[in-house]
């Protein structure tokens, strides 16, 4: 498992960043891993999850523009 900083998240696809997500579940359900290293890959999801939620509302708000954009030209 790498360990990945903030701003090599912030660099990352939704696909790449919840593939990593992904195998940090992985990681922390069939390891037998310390404490200490529970929390530090803990709060790794968490930035990946963080990461995620990000991408997923700026394309919510990307569709919502085109949607809108539409919808006056049909007006």
């Amino acid at each position: 498992m790498k360990n990945l900083k903030v701003s090599d998240i912030e660099k990352m696809s939704f696909e790449e960043a919840f593939d990593e997500l992904n195998k940090i579940i992985d990681f922390i359900e069939n390891t037998d891993v310390s404490l200490d290293d529970s929390i530090s890959v803990y709060e790794m999801g968490m930035q990946l999850k963080k990461h995620c939620e990000k991408k997923l509302k700026d394309a919510e708000i990307k569709i919502k523009k085109v949607v809108d954009n539409k919808i006056e030209q049909i007006q």
